[in-house]
């Protein structure tokens, strides 16, 4: 587990130098991976210290030793995601620089390329034997990541998936949702699983409603071209927040590993329906650099929706997302139903909420009614508070991603039954043609969703 050599194909853009290479950079530092080789490919005519150059601004904490072992053990091979000869030439370097360093032939792949190119991508590692089809206790491994999004609405991501299965199989596949990886949301179902006070109530008896907010406080950062492609709707909804939602409602797995987990995710995500929901634009969207003058994609979204299942029926759904909005913001708010308060003096009692916290600070919150000193039978309310990311260091997800696709391990990979079930809630979303409204830069969205959210006891 602790050697393999790492390919990643399109190593010259954002996602490369920003948060791969500084997190396997971390895990040789931290002496998790012992035996390595990296091997960067793009389009560009560049070397690999050009490549980790650029990666070294966003490493905190250089130590040269290991800079330097990280350049002695970086390749690099210039290649066309469509021409077959340029990925022979990879296949012989790999080769090469596996007998060279004494590899025993483990080797992962990171597709951090656009969805349009992972089709040729697939072919092309297949074709040349860059990457072979093994199943999941083959050795040595071969695994190939593939960076979200996967594809554009349903039809396109049947097409892709339908490309990898000629190639490869599905345990060597990972389709990375990041947002997985992040310490809280993969706490999410031991929160569930392990603590007696929750299980029992997490159901349409006793819990009136989910939130789920990610708002944003920046706006689309010079990502014209690629956001107004995919807007809020495919950009955060389809993935990140539908994954929260899988995890929220799902029911006990057998375990919390694998195709366990994963199997108990798919079917809420069958089950979830769209009931109705508000989009909007922010004021200046249209003059941002790559936008069309006449752009109707929208930066924000709010949706209601509904698990139609025994132990969420009736349970509404809300998810609150957008860009350039008042602040940046990740949580998920449990409104647990109000209770009759048993002393007739007492004042009206409100919920209970479970609040989990992604960002700013990772942790939970639970308000309880509690006696308001000073008074006979007053009540209010106290909240219990733990901050996760202020008791310990929480792992960057990058780091996550290398050391679990390194195990084999795949609770942090979404299945292709998920992504569909996904696309078939967006497509219906799309399908309804909702009006955009506009709202302005700092505020909390369009005056229409915030007059809906306070009739509906809701807030961001």
């Amino acid at each position: 587990m602790n050697e393999c050599i790492l390919i990643i194909l399109g190593v010259t853009g954002d996602l490369a130098r920003r948060k791969l290479l500084p997190a396997f950079y971390d895990l040789v530092k931290q002496k998790k991976v012992t035996k390595f080789a990296i091997i960067g490919a793009a389009h560009d005519k560049v070397t690999p210290q050009q490549y980790l150059a650029q990666a070294r601004t966003f490493i905190t904490d250089i130590d040269e030793k290991i800079w330097q072992q990280l350049e002695g053990n970086a390749y690099y091979q210039q290649l066309d995601f469509t021409q077959a000869k340029d990925f022979l030439g990879l296949k012989s370097l790999v080769e090469e620089v596996e007998k060279k360093q004494g590899l025993a032939g483990d080797r992962i792949v990171y597709v951090a390329a656009a969805p349009h190119f992972f089709c040729d991508i697939t072919t092309q590692l297949g074709a040349s034997g860059v990457v072979k089809k093994k199943k999941s206790n083959e050795k040595p491994y071969h695994r190939i990541v593939y960076e979200k999004p996967f594809g554009s609405d349903k039809k396109s991501a049947e097409s892709i998936n339908a490309c990898i299965a000629k190639w490869f199989d599905e345990s060597q596949i990972y389709r990375i949702d990041h947002y997985l990886t992040k310490e809280l949301v993969s706490s999410i179902a031991l929160v569930r699983f392990t603590n007696s006070i929750f299980e029992p109530l997490w159901n349409k008896n006793y819990i009136e409603s989910v939130q789920i907010t990610l708002s944003e406080s920046v706006g689309i950062e010079g990502r014209g071209s690629y956001y107004d492609a995919y807007g809020v709707l495919k950009d955060v909804v389809q993935n990140h927040m539908l994954q929260l939602l899988s995890l929220v409602g799902m029911e006990e797995p057998a375990s919390l590993t694998g195709d366990a987990i994963r199997d108990t995710k798919a079917q809420v995500l069958k089950e979830t329906k769209i009931v109705s929901g508000i989009v909007g634009q922010y004021e200046g969207y249209k003059n941002e650099e790559g936008v069309k003058k006449d752009s109707s994609m929208p930066t924000f979204a709010f949706l209601e929706l509904a698990v139609d299942n025994k132990r969420w029926s009736g349970v509404p759904f809300y998810f609150v997302t957008g860009k350039s909005l008042e602040k940046k913001e990740t949580l998920i708010r449990i409104k647990f139903r109000t209770v009759v308060c048993a002393l007739e003096q007492a004042e009206r009692c409100e919920p209970n909420y479970l609040t989990l916290t992604v960002f700013p600070d990772s942790g939970f919150s639970l308000t309880l009614n509690a006696k308001k000193p000073g008074t006979l039978a007053g009540v209010e309310r106290i909240s219990m508070d733990f901050c996760q990311s202020c008791e310990s260091v929480l792992t960057p997800e990058y780091e996550v991603i290398f050391e679990e696709v390194m195990a084999g391990e795949q609770s942090i990979s979404v299945r292709f039954d998920e992504i569909e079930y996904a696309w078939d809630i967006i497509d219906k979303v799309t399908a309804m043609k909702l009006p955009l409204l506009t709202y302005k830069q700092g505020s909390k969205g369009p005056q229409e969703a915030l007059t809906v959210a306070e009739k509906k006891g809701l807030w961001w």
